[in-house]
């Protein structure tokens, strides 16, 4: 049976998410909503390609954004990395989700990134592929446009030849353009959590409370 293009694009969401918190959340929700999408496919790293060991096992990270996602219809969680046990990149997952019992070739799919994620996309694992396999979507501070002039040069010439003004046009294709979109700027970071939490100090209206009951309860990064 041939596969079918469906309307409108599906982002996908890929991180360490050590632990996940209202920064992933909100960037998720408002993507959704400035580009368009039918949803996010939130996808946990198994082991992360480009960072140390996380601090928690990959089971007890999915299962965090499983609890941190749980009610947002919009929210969707994809398990196969984690699964797969082994490292995560980008690219080879792009591909899982372009076979046809997946996602299939002609779905339209968008990476969400933030600005200073995409500024290191040129050390990812065969990362000129990445625009083949999807569009991107690069998240930025408000006032605080994609500026080519700090990117690489490869890269600076990627985004001008990609770029789309019009968030619509992702739905267009399924793959190959970039579009960028303004996010509530969110002062958090997991390093910060992490650290807090290592002190024993409160962590408490920067990750919804459900995960902050859940960390308690099971002792995760402390190290009092």
């Amino acid at each position: 049976m041939p596969e079918k293009e469906i309307g409108k694009p599906l982002g996908i969401f890929g991180g360490t998410f050590d632990p996940v918190h209202f920064g992933h959340l909100r960037l998720a929700e408002e993507a959704a909503d400035a580009l368009g999408l039918a949803g996010v496919r939130w996808i946990p790293a198994g082991q992360p390609a480009q960072k140390k060991s996380p601090k928690v096992g990959a089971p007890q990270r999915l299962e965090m954004v499983r609890l941190a996602i749980d009610g947002n219809p919009r929210f969707e969680l994809d398990a196969a990395e984690v699964d797969a046990a082994q490292t995560s990149y980008t690219v080879p997952t792009l591909e899982r989700l372009r076979q046809a019992d997946v996602c299939g070739t002609q779905r339209s799919l968008v990476l969400l990134v933030g600005a200073d994620a995409f500024a290191g996309i040129g050390s990812w694992h065969r990362w000129e592929k990445l625009i083949e396999l999807a569009h991107i979507a690069i998240a930025y501070r408000p006032g605080y446009p994609v500026d080519t002039a700090s990117l690489s040069p490869a890269l600076a010439s990627l985004f001008r030849d990609r770029f789309c003004t019009d968030s619509l046009m992702l739905a267009e294709s399924p793959a190959g353009r970039i579009a960028t979109f303004a996010m509530t700027q969110l002062d958090i970071s997991a390093t910060r959590i992490r650290t807090l939490l290592s002190k024993g100090h409160s962590t408490r209206y920067l990750l919804p409370d459900v995960l902050v009951d859940h960390i308690q309860a099971h002792h995760f990064y402390s190290e009092i």
